[in-house]
């Protein structure tokens, strides 16, 4: 799974549009192999944003759950604390950075 896709269900305030959309983006970015596509390609690498954002707006809308929605704070201290204990602060290379 992509890096930059976040689970976008069971959240208060729910998943925007423009959530969604970035999500999609990224996804179609990821299978198609572009970042930018081709004028040639673009009509249908948009309409596939389009086509994923649209499912996945009617998938998001469409699931049940009994557990509590989750804050997007919550969410961040979790990846902040999981970076912290992945890339700790002590650990640096030795000697001035050089650019």
């Amino acid at each position: 799974m992509c890096r930059n896709i976040r689970p976008l269900f069971n959240f208060d305030p729910p998943a925007t549009d423009e959530e969604i959309r970035d999500a999609s983006l990224q996804f179609v970015r990821k299978i198609s192999g572009f970042r930018q596509p081709s004028k040639a390609n673009e009509r249908s690498f948009l309409a596939a944003v389009d086509e994923i954002a649209h499912v996945s707006t009617n998938l998001l809308r469409s699931l049940e759950t009994n557990a509590q929605p989750r804050t997007r704070e919550q969410e961040i201290a979790k990846a902040k604390a999981r970076s912290a204990t992945r890339f700790p602060a002590s650990v640096r290379l030795a000697g001035p950075n050089i650019l």
